[in-house]
């Protein structure tokens, strides 16, 4: 047990310190190449922070542990949403000034549509896989395009550009993006193996582990970058951030152990856990919105959000244990 929950810790602190590595690398290179700073946030950093969860969910997939990999992707969508926005808008309440990120969160509730729709026979094939895959491209393609017509218009562009790493050589910035990229992998594959061993002599689900261990971990260095940007006032990458992450989840890592190993979902999945963060993502885009107003989280409001965490937390643990 002991070998276990240190092969969890020790791959905890190489996946953070290897994604951050990744997207430094990906993210100067791009700014070498002389990508606008808003195409580099929406889609690099976007993709960058949800790397851990798609890589786990390859190597948790093609281990047979299927649940893992879904456990990881919808126990992160709660954590973001619960943990991340609830404390960041304890510290500083978040308002939110961009029109891209108005126009991604009804994207966001489109894609939680989508991923439900292709589960509510609580099977994950490589069809349905396909069709999350797919719609990540067009996703992708949705995204460029807005940067592209916005440039430098939209408030987030000056945020991002300020969240930008240092100017780097492309040739140092490709050996970092390849260091990062080799350690995460191998970081990914630490962790997964710690987590399934633990799930075995517990005798628990690999589900309840990715929902809980694996979720809470991965979501910690959007926790830090959160805390850290609504000091700053930087709150539309605070929420941009989790709504970019929270797509790539749904669609991406929902996706890939439908096309690495089709599986029946375990039946907690539509019962409890897609329930759980659909009414979640439903309650952030009516607050980020602002449908009267500015959009904004107040403290009340992720007090709320918290507590929910807080909540999620005992309700798995009276039905799963």
């Amino acid at each position: 047990m002991l070998y276990n929950i240190a092969a969890i810790i020790v791959g905890f602190l190489l996946v953070i310190w290897s994604a951050d590595r990744f997207i430094t690398g990906a993210a100067a290179t791009a700014r070498n190449l002389n990508v606008s700073p808003l195409i580099i946030g929406l889609t690099i950093v976007g993709f960058g922070t949800s790397a851990p969860e798609m890589l786990i969910a390859v190597i948790a997939a093609a281990d047979a542990s299927p649940g893992l990999a879904v456990g990881n992707a919808i126990g992160s969508n709660i954590t973001n949403i619960t943990l991340v926005l609830g404390v960041s808008a304890l510290i500083v309440p978040l308002h939110v000034h961009s029109g891209i990120l108005r126009k991604e969160l009804p994207l966001l509730l489109a894609a939680m549509l989508l991923m439900l729709l292709v589960i509510q026979d609580n099977h994950l094939g490589r069809t349905d896989g396909l069709i999350l895959w797919t719609s990540v491209l067009l996703l992708m393609w949705w995204v460029i395009r807005q940067a592209l017509i916005n440039r430098s218009e939209d408030p987030m562009y000056a945020e991002f550009e300020q969240e930008l790493p240092r100017p780097m050589s492309t040739r140092l910035a490709l050996v970092w993006l390849v260091i990062g990229l080799t350690l995460l992998i191998i970081s990914s594959r630490i962790l997964v193996w710690g987590a399934i061993e633990i799930a075995t002599e517990l005798g628990v689900s690999d589900l309840l582990i990715g929902l809980t261990i694996i979720a809470i971990g991965t979501s910690l260095p959007e926790l830090a970058a959160a805390i850290a940007g609504a000091l700053k006032n930087e709150h539309d990458i605070v929420i941009g951030n989790v709504v970019g992450s929270n797509m790539f989840n749904t669609l991406a890592v929902m996706g890939i152990p439908g096309l690495i190993y089709p599986s029946t979902l375990d039946a907690g999945v539509l019962q409890r856990d897609v329930p759980v963060v659909f009414i979640l993502t439903i309650a952030l885009v009516i607050m980020a919105f602002g449908f009267k107003g500015q959009g904004r989280i107040n403290r009340i409001e992720g007090a709320t959000l918290f507590s929910c965490f807080v909540g999620y937390q005992v309700l798995l643990y009276f039905t799963e244990l």
